[in-house]
């Protein structure tokens, strides 16, 4: 892979610095936007030709560019968060006397499909996690091994299904992004008032209230996270440092990724065997659409989910419209 030109790594360099440090951007959103203004960069110095100076840069290749992405079937959500990025760079070097013009002003955002979430109704929710709170480990398969294997297998599944009960009510309780659900601490959550301090987007700090039902899965977790402790402690395996202050923790001791949140709620939603396009922010979507139905302020839904601007947490009232007309077209004898 060809390397970014070397005259544009101090514009990059004092860009990340920025935003990590002024902008208090999270982890994701810097790994993100350094990946993308670095394919820029790439796009601008190919191997075989002159590498073209970033003051040389015009609308035009950005566009360019933009084309390039869409060619190898990039999605118009991932165009859009590379143009973002780029924008944020170029308005930075401009500003700072890198350029003396931001050449990614003259560009146009791809139009965005306007998507939607699908919702699961309260019934629905309160159905599955219910379920999810009685269900036991699937002993297949353990006539086929030693059935001391087996049986070590299946305590060990009983002890994973408990935190990930805790995982999905707590999701479903507070409304959290899966990033902020991996990254809590034990110091981040207060029992006694059943609140948890949250460290969201551009590292704004929040606190949000959970219900006894995530109480009680929670306190049903802690001996299965001392356990998995110990047994880490015991193994001292060659896998990543465990991290004694992480809230949900894997078998080494270390935090989850939010790629594993992703496959056991998809893994759990299979299993229930109902028919869902289930992912971890649909229990952040229907946090917020049912608080709104049943009456919260949708100033008070935008400070619990960490919204900057209002006009995001407003998606939910046309979620909640569409599905006010939906009973009213099945009931109503007139519709």
């Amino acid at each position: 892979m060809p390397r970014a030109q070397p005259m544009a790594n101090k514009p990059l360099d004092e860009f990340m610095r920025y935003m990590m440090y002024v902008r208090n951007s999270s982890p994701s959103t810097l790994r993100n936007y350094h990946k993308d203004i670095e394919q820029f960069l790439e796009y601008i110095a190919p191997p075989d030709a002159k590498p073209l100076p970033l003051a040389s840069v015009t609308h035009v290749v950005i566009r360019e560019f933009i084309a390039h992405l869409h060619d190898r079937g990039l999605q118009k959500t991932s165009i859009a968060r590379k143009l973002a990025a780029l924008r944020s760079f170029f308005k930075f070097c401009t500003r700072e006397g890198f350029l003396q013009h931001n050449p990614a002003r003259l560009v146009a955002t791809p139009k965005l499909p306007k998507r939607l979430p699908a919702v699961l109704s309260a019934e629905e929710m309160n159905n599955f996690l219910d379920w999810l709170s009685r269900a036991e480990p699937s002993k297949r398969g353990r006539g086929s091994m030693p059935e001391w294997i087996a049986s070590k297998q299946y305590d060990q599944a009983k002890l994973l299904l408990k935190r990930d009960h805790a995982i999905l009510e707590l999701l479903y309780a507070s409304g959290l992004r899966v990033s902020e659900l991996t990254g809590l601490s034990m110091t981040d959550l207060d029992p006694r008032d059943m609140n948890v301090r949250v460290l969201g987007k551009g590292r704004k700090e929040r606190i949000v209230p959970y219900g006894a039902k995530a109480q009680a899965a929670l306190e049903t977790y802690w001996p299965v996270r001392e356990k998995l402790q110990r047994e880490a402690e015991r193994h001292r395996a060659k896998a990543r440092k465990p991290d004694p202050q992480a809230v949900f923790i894997n078998h080494f001791g270390g935090r989850l990724t939010t790629r594993t949140i992703h496959t056991l709620v998809k893994k759990y939603t299979r299993l229930a065997n109902i028919n869902w396009d289930m992912h971890p922010h649909s229990l952040r979507h229907a946090f917020a659409t049912h608080l709104l139905a049943d009456g919260a302020d949708l100033r008070a839904i935008q400070e619990l989910l960490g919204h900057s601007s209002l006009s995001t947490t407003q998606r939910y009232t046309h979620v909640t419209i569409d599905q006010l007309m939906a009973v009213y077209d099945k009931a109503h004898p007139r519709a």
